[in-house]
């Protein structure tokens, strides 16, 4: 009951991630938002809990994890409203901010509830478990969206994919303070808050100029930005480095990246994670404002893609210690070909039917299905169990951010496209052809993700139960 507990909290926020994808236009239409703020408005919830995961860990080891869970959860409930009650894209923007950094205390509360719940044999099922979660949500959140603004419920539009929220957090309260354990760690760090606010400062100086493309250009500021970024970040893993060497506890030993398997696996994971996301936004733009479908349709011409990675996932789980490289490889190579499939169908520039839509989607289900299970497992192997914490909060913010900058790198490819191949209002064909364009390159992402988890240790993910 624990485990569901906090695979539901973990859940909820994953598919709040993806949600706002198919009712962005909607969003766009009501308050007049521009591209740049929709792609924030999704953008800033990501980037807002990649930075709370890196410190959310830590709190709970200290303070306690089902206190910060469910101090999360409140938190969660409470900016989830807020956002629902947003008048303005800015306030909606802020409101989203201020909700991924609650998520970002409640998720890698997760880690330390399974390793506190489960012996050293069972974990490798349970951290499965939310690999799973983790590539449905990603599917499912699209699909719950176009089903929430269709419906249109008491005439609230969009605004009920954030009060939705409500009483899901209402129920997960009162059950999580039954059956969740409490546990934290024997010895427990001085926060690296010097740390956190580098990292975090670093990540958004990165990502601001990659958003603001098409409102601001390539300017010199822009690359001013991006070199303080990268500035930013150096100097974090120095200190982080320093620190370590001093006894202390970072919030990122970059002497964790000497293992193997958790290098090879994090940029596995930036590359997996950061095209789903950007791919889901833009398919979803082009299929209500390029074909016409509305919100509802177009969840129901993602549902494919959610029944294979049904379908699959639990083979993922099942075979995870046994062949993990090999389901990530084939996995990440099946998605790779499901882009090509759809790039196929798109390409003519005429309005494909559901049942062309959903072969390649379906493909794309199944590859994820057997991949997104397997990777935590992987990325976690051979990390000592007093790091276990601090290296699941490493892998969720690299997921996060890879989120973030595959939205917002290819958000911007995409939109650009859009206005810059027709000299009036864009149509089908305008949609099409932008579309084209990240279906090439997130094939060739998936490609490389498999290439690269070639490399990884045969039995990394039957090491994670070490």
């Amino acid at each position: 009951m624990a485990l569901l507990v906090v695979l539901f909290g973990s859940f909820m926020d994953l598919v709040d991630a993806t949600i706002v994808t198919v009712a962005a236009p909607a969003i766009a239409r009501d308050m007049g938002a521009g591209d740049a703020q929709i792609q924030w408005t999704i953008a800033a919830y990501t980037l807002a809990l990649g930075a709370g995961l890196i410190t959310g860990g830590r709190f709970g080891d200290q303070f306690g994890r089902k206190r910060l869970f469910m101090i999360g959860l409140v938190g969660f409930m409470v900016t989830s409203a807020l956002c629902a009650l947003a008048v303005t894209p800015g306030m909606l923007i802020g409101m989203r901010a201020a909700q991924g950094l609650t998520a970002g205390i409640m998720v890698p509360q997760v880690f330390g509830v399974i390793r506190a719940s489960f012996a050293p044999a069972e974990r490798a099922k349970a951290f499965g478990a939310y690999g799973a979660v983790q590539g449905l949500a990603s599917v499912a959140g699209p699909l719950l969206g176009g089903l929430l603004v269709e419906a249109d419920l008491f005439d609230l539009g969009w605004r009920t994919i954030f009060w939705i929220n409500v009483p899901i957090s209402i129920l997960a309260l009162v059950v999580g303070a039954r059956v969740l354990p409490e546990s934290r760690s024997a010895s427990a760090a001085r926060l690296d808050l010097v740390g956190a606010l580098l990292a975090a400062s670093g990540i958004l100086l990165l990502m601001l100029p990659i958003i603001q493309t098409e409102t601001w250009g390539w300017t010199a500021a822009s690359y001013a930005l991006l070199a303080a970024g990268i500035i930013l970040l150096t100097i974090f893993l120095a200190y982080e480095r320093s620190l370590a060497g001093r006894g202390g506890e970072p919030v990122f030993d970059p002497a964790l990246l000497r293992i193997r398997a958790f290098a090879i696996g994090l940029s596995a994971s930036v590359l997996f994670f950061g095209g789903i996301g950007s791919f889901f936004l833009t398919l979803s733009v082009y299929l209500q404002l390029g074909t016409g479908r509305t919100a509802w349709e177009t969840g129901l011409v993602i549902l494919p893609y959610a029944l294979g990675s049904i379908i699959t996932s639990g083979l993922g789980v099942a075979l995870a210690a046994k062949a993990g490289r090999a389901l990530l490889v084939i996995g990440s190579l099946t998605i790779a070909a499901s882009q090509l499939v759809l790039l196929a169908v798109i390409r003519d520039g005429s309005d494909p039917g559901f049942w062309l839509l959903a072969l390649g989607l379906f493909i794309g289900g199944l590859g994820l299905g057997l991949a997104a299970p397997v990777l935590v497992n992987v990325v976690l192997a051979g990390i000592p169990g007093r790091n276990a914490g601090a290296a699941g909060g490493v892998l969720s913010t690299v997921n996060q951010i890879g989120g973030s900058i595959g939205i917002a790198v290819l958000g911007t490819i995409f939109f650009a496209a859009v206005t810059g191949s027709t000299t009036g209002a864009p149509g089908l064909a305008d949609y099409g052809h932008a579309l084209t364009i990240v279906l090439v390159v997130t094939a060739v992402l998936y490609l490389v993700a498999g290439l690269v988890m070639l490399a990884l240790p045969k039995n990394a993910a039957e090491r994670v139960d070490q």
